[in-house]
């Protein structure tokens, strides 16, 4: 028996994601039977594919040479989030962009998801549905043909993601609020709950209600609480963290092939956790703990909002 215990990385990520991670060049099929047949377990029952994982849960998988065979020495440079035959979400790095840049010797999400995918599939086109900043982190998906970059397309123009982000903001936030200034001539608003206060600013769970360009940014800075990092706004800069404080945690969508309602939650990649622990004071545990009870969100928006 293989057992696995969930770290802070780990902490809210779905059980069929860990499980792509642990065996990143599986078959489909195969990882589907390992948790129809129960050979993968959490705290000694079988989970559901969307069922969540937390710090400390124990994964138990059955060993065999095969399930060993697939198990990754190391995990993939890239964290999937989900994946089926017509999309994959990957949890993208602050930092990191998702097209080429004018250096193109400078990583980016698009060639090297295109590259993992041709060394495990042989195929490799992928065309990005939602779109992410470089300093953004957070969950982006890319669909796997063009008949599905055009359905998920569609999906978004009329039906749109819903879409729940962490920032970190400067100066003193209320409890809750909702930030509601037109952005190029347009209606745009944005809710936030404060999750913790501390001297050097305020961690906020943000929901988009309309889904302009650079919304949460710029709402932000209008507001006066800049999201620390994002230096385009006005935000000061955080030496050591290459990024802004802003997370897109958690997506949901209704899969338009399938009908199939997703929520895809998006741990909080390692350089982000420890700056805000370090920025908001909390512990990991309790930083952790607090996540797990920010409310959902509320409806889609019809484009992006960060």
């Amino acid at each position: 028996m293989l057992t696995y215990e969930i770290s802070a990385h780990d902490h809210l990520r779905r059980v069929d994601s860990f499980l792509r991670n642990l065996m990143p060049t599986a078959q489909f099929s195969y990882l589907k039977k390992l948790l129809n047949t129960g050979h993968l377990t959490v705290n000694g029952s079988a989970p559901t594919p969307e069922q969540l994982l937390k710090q400390h849960d124990l994964v138990h998988l059955k060993e065999s040479g095969k399930t060993v065979a697939f198990v990754a020495k190391e995990p993939p440079e890239l964290d999937i989030l989900f994946e089926d035959t017509w999309i994959i979400c990957f949890n993208k790095a602050p930092g990191l962009p998702v097209h080429r840049t004018e250096d193109a010797s400078e990583a980016n999400l698009v060639d090297l998801a295109e590259s993992f995918l041709k060394r495990r599939d042989g195929t490799s086109r992928l065309r990005p549905v939602n779109r992410l900043d470089r300093g953004t982190s957070g969950a982006i998906l890319l669909a796997k043909s063009a008949v599905a970059a055009g359905m998920f397309g569609k999906m978004i123009q009329n039906e749109g993601l819903g879409k729940l982000y962490l920032a970190m903001v400067e100066g003193k936030l209320p409890a809750e609020g909702m930030i509601d200034f037109p952005l190029d001539g347009k209606e745009s608003q944005t809710r936030y709950l404060r999750l913790s206060q501390g001297s050097s600013g305020a961690l906020v769970a943000v929901y988009p209600l309309t889904g302009r360009m650079h919304q949460i940014r710029q709402h932000f800075k209008m507001l006066g609480r800049p999201i620390l990092g994002d230096k385009r706004y006005g935000g000061r800069p955080l030496p050591g963290f290459t990024g802004h404080l802003l997370h897109s945690f958690v997506t949901q969508l209704v899969h338009p092939a399938t009908g199939e309602a997703l929520v895809i939650p998006a741990p909080l990649p390692a350089p982000l956790l420890q700056t805000l622990t370090r920025l908001t004071g909390l512990k990991e545990e309790t930083l952790l703990k607090r996540l797990e009870e920010v409310p959902p969100a509320e409806a889609p928006s019809p484009s992006e909002a960060e």
